[in-house]
């Protein structure tokens, strides 16, 4: 990517709001109140309790698109009726994104799960008119690989809140975890994702919104982002905007043929910066 574009990337990502939609789509780049941090936990403990129970299904010759519709159906049989997106599946090296080359490829595929292989469930519905996205990555059976990368995980976990109260800047954040990963010999394959995020920006929607969709996302994960600027949004290499407020965060990394990732909600304000829920510790998934 040359300089020009780079530095319009990074221009762009202190965009907050756009004047004449800011009413409908007010700025995220703020700390919400109480209660919504309260409605966003409760979103969150409910797409985490489905993809647990449908991890804990999971069987071996099961395809991608069953668990994904499987984890959408539970999520809609317990209140859900909107969605920022729904459910992503993967399973052995697509875990690591190997073999995807167009956004086609991200979506859930025939691709059946074998014993020992590593899956991941991801899933963002909306609860009540709050966004969130998760990330839950399990193995079906013993993988000692695979345990060794949820302990990194952990680690990073563990660091990133610190890493966004002492760098204060999004580029700073993605790179460090960058190097963080590869120093552990791991390929950072966030930076395989769409605008290579490392995390995004999530808001409060109308509850009421409609529950349609297009290629797994609700359209009002569209109008979230563009009604805001999108980049500053979107949290990459480029970012150099606010990072106060919250923040579905998803570090994703990759062996030699799998991939593990985690996404929760981080929330930054001026005193630093917290996961907005601890109940749920990766060592205990």
């Amino acid at each position: 990517m040359n300089a020009s574009l780079n530095s319009l990337l990074k221009s762009a990502s202190k965009i907050r709001s756009i004047p004449g939609l800011n009413v409908l789509s007010p700025s995220a780049a703020a700390v919400p109140s109480g209660s919504d941090i309260a409605g966003f936990v409760e979103a969150q403990k409910l797409a985490q309790q489905g993809a647990r129970e449908v991890a804990g299904m999971l069987q071996e010759g099961w395809t991608e698109i069953q668990a994904a519709e499987l984890l959408n159906t539970w999520l809609a049989d317990h209140g859900v009726r909107a969605w920022f997106h729904k459910a992503f599946v993967w399973y052995g090296d697509r875990t690591r994104f190997r073999g995807v080359k167009r956004y086609a490829d991200y979506l859930p595929s025939k691709r059946v799960v074998r014993p020992g292989e590593v899956f991941i469930l991801d899933v963002a519905p909306i609860v009540d008119g709050f966004i969130c996205d998760i990330g839950f990555t399990g193995s079906l059976g013993a993988n000692a690989e695979f345990d060794a990368a949820r302990s990194f995980l952990g680690t990073l976990r563990d660091e990133i809140p610190g890493l966004f109260a002492s760098q204060g800047s999004g580029f700073a954040v993605w790179t460090i975890v960058d190097q963080m990963i590869r120093d552990q010999g791991y390929e950072n394959i966030h930076a395989l994702y769409p605008f290579a995020v490392l995390g995004h920006r999530v808001h409060r929607m109308r509850a009421t919104w409609s529950e349609q969709s297009f290629i797994n996302f609700g359209w009002q994960s569209y109008w979230s982002f563009l009604s805001r600027g999108l980049f500053g949004q979107l949290l990459n290499v480029n970012h150099e905007g606010s990072v106060v407020g919250l923040w579905a965060i998803e570090p994703h990394v990759g062996g030699r043929d799998f991939g593990a990732k985690f996404e929760e909600i981080l929330l930054v304000d001026e005193s630093g910066a917290r996961w907005i829920d601890d109940s749920g510790k990766i060592a205990e998934n």
